[in-house]
């Protein structure tokens, strides 16, 4: 009952904070001086680029909870949040190709950034692969744990990696609390789309959560008698 009330309140606040963030990032705030109108995919690109990386670091601290302590939550909310994770990971490189297009001239170039990001994707896929080929999902969530554990080494070099190599993406721009180089009438916006995409995140991995616990525990008593409360 928790879980079903805390998605709905989640999921109302990320639908009001989406409806405006879209607005204001995409009608109300003015056009970049150099880029003009097409600047304006930040505003879903930039949260989804945020989330690939905040995702995989929630998935891989509950596959550390669940291997080191056993913690059969944090296995289910790991393994529920993958799917998520490479969504996000997915829709920040789609995005990216479409505003690489006008400004770099091209949908791709293989640059640390970018390079980085799509071996997160992998990571991602390879982490939902490993625990589907694997029947007990106890052994599967820490199969699955220790590959995505592995992989974070991938996320400082996603983070760092326009301060470590000369490449094509531009450097930080929101992270320089001291000096953003980015207007407040954009800078808004973009962080209250971030918000709605954490909110998202929360409300779509209490689903898969629950789902995903039921179905592991299926054969329990509790599961039983709630099915006979529905």
């Amino acid at each position: 009952m928790l879980a079903r009330s805390l998605v709905i309140w989640f999921g109302v606040a990320c639908l009001i904070l989406m409806a405006i963030g879209l607005y204001w990032g995409l009608v109300v705030a003015p056009p970049d001086y150099q880029q003009g109108d097409s600047y304006r995919i930040i505003f879903i690109h930039v949260p989804s680029a945020w989330m690939s990386l905040f995702v995989y670091m929630v998935m891989a601290t509950c596959s550390a909870v669940g291997l080191i302590w056993r913690v059969k939550l944090a296995e289910v909310i790991a393994i529920s949040s993958a799917p998520i994770g490479a969504s996000f990971t997915f829709l920040a490189l789609a995005t990216g190709s479409l505003w690489g297009k006008p400004m770099w001239g091209t949908w791709w170039v293989w640059d640390a950034r970018l390079t980085s990001e799509l071996l997160l994707l992998f990571l991602y896929f390879g982490v939902i692969a490993l625990y589907g080929a694997i029947e007990d999902k106890r052994v599967a969530s820490r199969a699955a744990g220790i590959l995505a554990i592995v992989g974070v080494v991938n996320i400082p070099i996603i983070h760092y990696s326009v301060q470590w190599w000369n490449t094509l993406h531009q450097g930080p721009t929101v992270s320089k609390f001291d000096s953003p180089s980015i207007d407040a009438s954009m800078l808004i916006p973009l962080l209250i789309m971030a918000v709605a995409f954490k909110l998202y995140y929360v409300v779509v991995v209490l689903m898969r959560s629950r789902r995903e616990l039921l179905l592991r525990e299926r054969s329990t008593k509790w599961v039983q008698e709630l099915i006979e409360q529905q």
